[in-house]
């Protein structure tokens, strides 16, 4: 039986029965795992602390992978500390996100546990749950929240904003939640090292309780694993009981939306939130987090209706060609802003150099990217109005290479012509 075959029986085990606990998967962790592991792998990723790319640890790895399953075997293996590069937050000028950059072994390490973790917590996960996960994403996110308000007599909106997820998730109270399924102390001893590998930021090593870095390959899945117990289980299979109508969570990672049917349920849930959090460390950002009324019956009647964002877009109440009040979307005007600015910057960037086809092109490429994300059911506007302004924004900034002007409008719409930019079409149909 080959380890994908183990991998997958694991799955079935987990799924057969909710309250499994396994008692033995450490040795999953062999060489055939490492080397999947290795090669899928992108081998234009920045480097860890060590400065070793995949190119130079693959010319020797057979000698290397062996060598790694040994002191996995004999729990010699350390992890390093994670290099931490800091990435400008959209529309928030002069803030960071902080993002964690392992070194390669590590990353073949975190591959195969991520790998074992999601076998085993996979079945385990609820269907509010999209982040992260294998055929789900932003995309199945958004078209499951639209049918339910769609379908379903919708009075509030509980819009979700947790301070510093991934920076607060705590080390201990997760170990415990881990060792609920898992009691190989080997493995767990070894989610435990990582922890406690540490950041290294502008040289300095600081090491916390607290936190799993973001851009690491075993964060993902662990941060589903703390956000299932502390969100998804209390909604659905505890609040969902004790409250008089429907009440629906869907969450991507961090960013999370509660529909309630009752208004008294929805103030019920909003007061007992934070303490819901505080239990488990976490903190609920409470000027962003905001109760809006959202109902078809009130909007039906012309009583003005809230708004609310997720993922990139604008949820509100339109009307459809029938004229019936139905839930629509379309990108929120604040990312529409953060992707104008990010546009701004690069033309400003590059004009200078690079000849014209190689900016147009790349440009291009932007504009489909933004398509492929944005492109769906009643947002062809939101793309149109993004492509027409980025574009005004190329050429004021190609005209601005000298004193004299490169283009007038006229010779740039020509030159559009010949080289089209890709067409604002639906790719994601949300009904």
């Amino acid at each position: 039986m080959n380890t994908e075959t183990k991998l997958k029986r694991i799955a079935w085990l987990s799924a057969q029965d909710r309250n499994k606990t396994f008692e033995c998967v450490m040795h999953h962790v062999n060489y055939d795992l490492l080397m999947g592991n290795f090669q899928r792998l992108d081998g234009k990723k920045a480097v860890g602390i060590d400065g070793i790319s995949k190119e130079q640890y693959g010319e020797d790895l057979e000698g290397n992978l062996g060598k790694l399953v040994d002191e996995l075997k004999k729990m010699a293996y350390k992890p390093l500390p994670v290099k931490e590069c800091l990435i400008p937050k959209e529309g928030q000028p002069g803030k960071f996100r902080p993002l964690g950059i392992s070194v390669l072994e590590d990353k073949i390490v975190q591959g195969a546990f991520r790998q074992i973790l999601e076998a085993i917590y996979e079945p385990l996960f609820l269907e509010c749950s999209h982040g992260f996960r294998p055929k789900r994403g932003c995309h199945t996110a958004i078209k499951s929240l639209r049918k339910f308000l769609y379908e379903n007599s919708i009075e509030t909106v509980i819009d979700i904003d947790l301070k510093n997820f991934f920076g607060t998730i705590d080390h201990k109270i997760l170990e415990g939640i881990l060792r609920e399924k898992i009691t190989d102390e080997k493995f767990i001893r070894y989610i435990i090292r990582m922890f406690k590998a540490g950041v290294l930021s502008d040289g300095d090593l600081v090491i916390s309780e607290e936190g799993v870095p973001q851009g690491s390959i075993c964060s993902p899945i662990l941060s589903n694993i703390f956000a299932h117990r502390v969100l998804d289980e209390w909604i659905e299979q505890i609040i969902q009981s004790r409250c008089v109508g429907k009440v629906k969570l869907f969450r991507y990672a961090d960013d999370a939306i509660i529909c309630i049917e009752k208004e008294t349920d929805a103030l019920r849930i909003r007061n007992t939130l934070p303490k819901r959090l505080a239990k488990y460390k976490l903190v609920l950002n409470e000027e962003k987090t905001k109760m809006v009324d959202f109902s078809r019956a009130k909007a039906q009647k012309g009583i003005p209706q809230g708004t609310f964002n997720f993922l990139g877009f604008t949820f509100y109440w339109g009307k459809s060609r029938q004229g019936k009040i139905i839930p629509k979307l379309k990108t929120s005007s604040k990312t529409i802003d953060n992707k104008l600015e990010k546009v701004k910057i690069w033309i400003k960037d590059i004009r200078s150099k690079a000849r014209m086809k190689e900016i147009w092109g790349t440009f291009c490429a932007k504009i489909r990217g933004h398509i492929q994300y944005y492109g769906v059911t009643f947002n062809s506007k939101q793309i149109q109005k993004f492509t027409y302004e980025a574009t005004g924004m190329v050429f004021k900034w190609l005209n601005r290479r000298s004193q004299k002007k490169s283009f007038t409008w006229e010779k740039f719409e020509k030159f559009m012509e010949r080289h089209p930019l890709p067409r604002a079409v639906i790719c994601h149909c949300l009904f």
